[in-house]
């Protein structure tokens, strides 16, 4: 089975390289801007390309496509692939609804069967407290009862790899979260847990948090907080689906801290 991943440089598609190889994967093509950044190793096909650039995929021979997520070119990405025979595709989009719906819409127009990955929001999303914990023991930003599950970009790629190789997941919708419900505040302590420091979390106004994070964010400040506003009175709650598909229990939030601690320090 020759098994094609797009945005193999990207933070979830590099993983999920790493990880089709644990799973005895022999046969992979990675699509990369970068070749020698991507230091993939030598049993991996490397061809340099973008998913911005659909004329760039090199999609002859493949069985299965992971399809990092480009929304202005999803639909001319899936078409080729349907033309070139792929038999299916492994997308990696968001939950069912928002901005990312029309990755799996792209995806269904073509007619190749498919496996969609919902995430939610990504732990590593923390690191916008990073320079706040290096300079200190105060986290300062808005709505710190605001909840949801966040995922490791780590149990993200294993589920790519583990549906891509495995048969009995054509058409299935797998909401993908980490294993437990945490507020802002409680996610800043376990950051601290993680790292051996007493972390607390400081609450700002709406305004204030945007100031903030504007420098960073830009535009999307404004975007980010509002959907922090919205999960104070509907916390996302955890899915087991991370545990089910890999038989092993999804990363809690002061583990993923702990294994990335050099980002806090």
């Amino acid at each position: 089975m020759k098994i094609l991943v797009t945005g193999a440089t990207g933070n979830v598609g590099r993983m999920v390289v790493d990880e089709l190889l644990a799973l005895g994967a022999t046969d992979i093509r990675a699509l990369t801007v970068d070749p020698a950044r991507a230091a993939l190793p030598s049993t991996v096909e490397v061809v340099r390309g973008f998913v911005g650039r659909p004329s760039t995929l090199p999609l002859d021979g493949v069985d299965v496509m992971y399809l990092a997520p480009h929304i202005p070119t999803v639909s001319e990405m899936c078409r080729l692939a349907a033309q070139a025979g792929v038999k299916r595709i492994v997308d990696l989009a968001g939950a069912k609804g928002d901005h990312w719906q029309a990755i799996e819409d792209g995806v269904e127009a073509s007619g190749v069967p498919y496996t969609h990955l919902e995430p939610g929001e990504f732990m590593a999303n923390a690191t916008l407290w990073a320079d706040q914990i290096r300079a200190g023991d105060c986290v300062r930003d808005a709505y710190p009862e605001s909840a949801n599950a966040a995922i490791a970009q780590e149990d993200v790629a294993a589920v790519a790899a583990r549906v891509i190789v495995e048969a009995g997941h054509d058409g299935k919708s797998y909401e993908l979260t980490g294993p437990e419900t945490l507020t802002r505040r409680q996610k800043v302590e376990s950051i601290g847990r993680g790292i051996g420091r007493e972390l607390r979390y400081i609450e700002l106004t709406h305004t204030e948090a945007v100031d903030q994070l504007r420098p960073v964010m830009g535009e999307h400040a404004e975007w980010y907080l509002e959907g922090a506003a919205a999960l104070v009175d509907h916390p996302q709650p955890a899915r087991p689906t991370v545990a089910e598909l890999l038989g092993r229990p999804a990363t809690t939030y002061e583990q993923w801290a702990r294994e990335h601690a050099d980002l806090f320090r």
